[in-house]
């Protein structure tokens, strides 16, 4: 077991693992599994419904075969987590899991085909012709037994184990509703030709013998199958973070491999790199594995692992690491670290362990349930019992019980929470807000700390030209046609910035002859100048730090010294230009801030939130866009690793915040699963996408505000509807007790309950983003 289990640095006789556990329905079940793994000796559990995962800790003499019996004994199922390989995911990895949305799929399309004529000749008298009664036992059986089959095995689970939950009082009703209408139908007069339910809304008492129940049984299993396969649909993305950052990384690796006629490349899978081998990384290839240059130079971008925006220069004996991009030349790279011991590996299991470490969140209705499902069925038994006690009749006492289970039975709930959700996260799609699922929605009511990723979230994540600076005398667009010309040539992402921006500021660029790059300091070239005299001048220009320019005895002026210390001060990247010996100007790139960045961060302010500004990036950049956008200088955490945010996340929440996170990047993905509310950039990537709970479509801050107000709304119209269903629930249940109500009249107010819940949820269809953040085709 040793793939599977690992030392815990504070108890080294003790050994951790994390079980899969299948079978749960409810929060509930969770929580009863966590109990019966605790009561084992030298046993620490947490069990997260959400993940399906238990996290185990565990003494050398506990077997794990006896940590999967206590599972079972619970009535449930574990398995030991399969080994992990070394190397990256397989491309059909995915593809082999079963789809656990399968079966609910399945049993919900099946009892809709089946129920909505059941409804419809229930509650329509029109279409009630000679022996619609029959056609409609035909179409109900197969919903009731089959469709609803997992409610049924889960109340008899709980039930072996003294508990209740909402699946036992939607098997109870749903079994009584079928129950009493066979009864009806076979030893009643509700099977005679011709029977009707007339459409009157009457209190009366009656022998039950004419009633059939079976829309009732119907709606209730197919409204609530849709609310299971939504969550189920939603549950199913929790581990799509992980596989999407084992898919980073490099799939083939071209290796050095000594042979008599010298060093040849041999291109082999990376999962069968070997630390010490030397590979191959040509310009625009992934770095296969952590590693140290042992040839070559270049620009290493990191910033899908550092969130630095600016490219690393690296030269030999620097370190790299895996995922990483090379932009510029030739790479030899010895291999450091390979397999689970990568710094992207790393980053997986600080994910994995944020998702399973967030506190699970209760649906509400599961939460109400634990009361409200004893209190049902005490009822029921007693309502039996009086009428049976007071002479009122079997029939009699046997009508009022299921009447009692069928009024009960949570129609109206299992549309509160799905039906809210669909219609708020439709309206949060068509306004760039992605809402994952309803355990997101708690924790948006209570964020009061908004931590905000720098690079791509609040900046534009791409540098950009800001600025040209020139020397006395000198033409600023002469100056930024001759550097653009000469860095059009080069693939280093600055040189790259700086040929656009020449090339929008001044058209077209001129030609470069013999085009040289000065490793670690600039580029230089021959470029004709403006013309002289009716013939062409060439001149010979130089573009990178001071120290290349000074070789050339091109020495900048106090002026451009100045200008290129105050843009390093604001967080640009400053090069200088020169040629005919003379240093011309000093030109400025830098990652953007974006335009609306500002005005998001004063909209999450007027929400009562705190916003806090995270970047991998040094303080001096990261001083200088808070400054810019009004975020408070001691709310600013710069130079952080992807771990050390993870640790800023929980030093936070130790301090009792509630805290949303919002990064684009795989540096951020941990994070995001480690915050009480993860919001990723649409724009950024999938890993971030993956790992969060909302995402920004647009990849505009201001949508921040409006996805928390959102998803703050949403909630609120789900309590409201539960409130609503539990009062119709109670409101009725005397007149249930006291026999009074006949099927047409239980049918009307399960049926008025279920409406309000979707009036209400429509509710949220008219929500409005603040006042300056509507996209396209908003205001209709």
């Amino acid at each position: 077991m040793s793939s599977v289990t690992e030392p815990q640095s504070s108890t080294p006789t003790t050994s951790a693992i994390e079980l899969e556990i299948s079978g749960m329905t409810c929060a509930s079940c969770a929580n009863r599994i966590e109990r019966k793994l605790n009561k084992l000796d030298g046993v620490t559990a947490t069990v997260n419904y959400a993940t399906e995962k238990a996290k185990v800790t565990y003494d050398p003499s506990v077997s794990t075969d006896v940590l999967v019996s206590a599972v079972e004994a619970a009535g449930y199922q574990a398995a030991l987590p399969k080994p992990k390989g070394t190397g990256q995911a397989s491309a059909g990895d995915e593809e082999d899991d079963v789809d656990p949305t399968r079966s609910l799929r399945q049993r919900l399309l099946v009892s809709t085909l089946l129920t909505i004529p059941v409804i419809a000749m229930a509650m329509a008298p029109a279409l009630q012709f000679t022996y619609w009664q029959w056609l409609s036992l035909t179409l109900a059986a197969p919903v009731v037994v089959w469709a609803a089959w997992p409610f049924h095995r889960a109340a008899w689970t709980n039930l072996r184990h003294g508990a209740t939950t909402m699946d036992t009082l939607i098997s109870l009703g749903t079994i009584a509703a079928l129950g009493w209408s066979l009864y009806a139908l076979f030893w009643g007069t509700a099977g005679v030709p011709g029977m009707t339910h007339p459409f009157e809304l009457t209190v009366q008492r009656t022998d039950g013998s004419g009633n059939i129940y079976l829309e009732a049984a119907t709606g209730v299993t197919t409204f609530i199958l849709a609310g299971r396969y939504f969550e189920a649909r939603s549950k199913r993305r929790a581990g799509a973070a992980l596989r999407a950052l084992l898919h980073l990384g490099a799939r083939d690796v071209a290796v050095l491999r000594d042979t008599p006629d010298g060093p040849v490349e041999v291109r082999i899978p990376t999962d069968q790199l070997s630390v010490g081998d030397l590979f191959v990384v040509r310009p625009g290839e992934k770095i296969a594995t952590d590693g140290v240059i042992e040839q070559g130079s270049s620009a290493v971008d990191a910033s899908m692992l550092t969130g630095e925006s600016v490219p690393v220069e690296v030269a030999p004996g620097d370190d790299v690491v895996g995922a990483t991009v090379n932009a510029g030349g030739r790479l030899i790279v010895r291999a450091t670290r390979v397999g689970a011991d990568t710094q992207l590996s790393q980053m997986a299991r600080l994910v994995e362990d944020a998702q399973n470490g967030k506190a699970e969140v209760q649906r509400l209705a599961d939460r109400v349930s634990g009361i409200f499902v004893p209190i049902v069925i005490a009822i029921a038994i007693g309502t039996l019992g009086f009428w049976l006690g007071t002479g009122g009749g079997l029939a009699a006492a046997f009508t009022a019980t299921v009447a009692v289970l069928i009024i009960a039975c949570p129609c109206a709930l299992g549309l509160a929470t799905p039906t809210a959700l669909m219609v708020g996260t439709g309206r949060g799609a068509q306004l760039g807000i992605l809402i994952k699922g309803p355990e997101v929605l708690e924790s948006t009511r209570k964020v009061d700390t908004v931590v905000l990723d720098k690079t791509g979230t609040v900046t534009t994540g791409r540098m950009t030209l800001t600025d040209v600076i020139v020397a006395e005398g000198e033409d600023p667009d002469e100056v930024l046609r001759m550097a653009g010309a000469l860095e059009d040539a080069s693939e280093h992402p600055i040189a790259q910035a700086i040929a656009t921006g020449a090339r929008h500021r001044v058209g077209t660029l001129p030609t470069v002859e013999g085009f040289a790059n000065v490793e670690g300091l600039g580029v230089q070239g021959i470029i004709a100048g403006t013309p002289t005299g009716g013939r062409p001048v060439s001149h010979a220009v130089l573009v990178g730090r001071p120290r290349l320019l000074e070789e050339w005895s091109q020495h900048l002026t106090i002026d451009l010294e100045r200008a290129m210390a105050d843009a390093q001060a604001r967080g640009g990247t400053a090069v200088a230009v020169g040629w005919d010996g003379k240093a011309r100007g000093v030109i400025v790139v830098a990652d953007a801030i974006k335009e609306t960045s500002a005005d998001a961060i004063a909209q999450l302010r007027d929400l009562g939130l705190r916003p806090v500004l995270l970047t991998g990036d040094n303080a001096t950049v990261a001083a200088a866009v808070a400054a810019e956008v009004g975020i408070d200088a001691a709310d600013v955490i710069a130079d952080v690793l992807p771990a050390d945010k993870v640790d800023v996340v929980k030093r936070l929440q130790a301090e009792g915040r509630t805290v949303a996170m919002v990064g684009d990047g795989v540096n951020d993905a941990a994070a995001l699963a480690q915050a009480d509310l993860g919001l990723a950039m649409g724009t950024g990537t999938d890993v971030a996408i993956e790992a969060s709970d909302l995402t920004l479509v647009r990849g505009d801050l201001r949508a921040t505000a409006d996805a928390i107000r959102l998803a703050r709304r949403t909630l609120g119209t789900i309590k409201g509807n539960l409130f609503w269903a539990f009062a119709y629930n109670i409101a009725a249940l005397p007149l249930a007790a006291a026999g009074l109500l006949n099927p047409m009249l239980a049918g009307a107010a399960m049926a008025f309950s279920s409406v309000f819940v979707v009036a209400n949820s429509l509710r949220l269809s008219g929500f409005k983003p603040l006042a300056g953040n509507q996209v396209g085709g908003e205001g209709r």
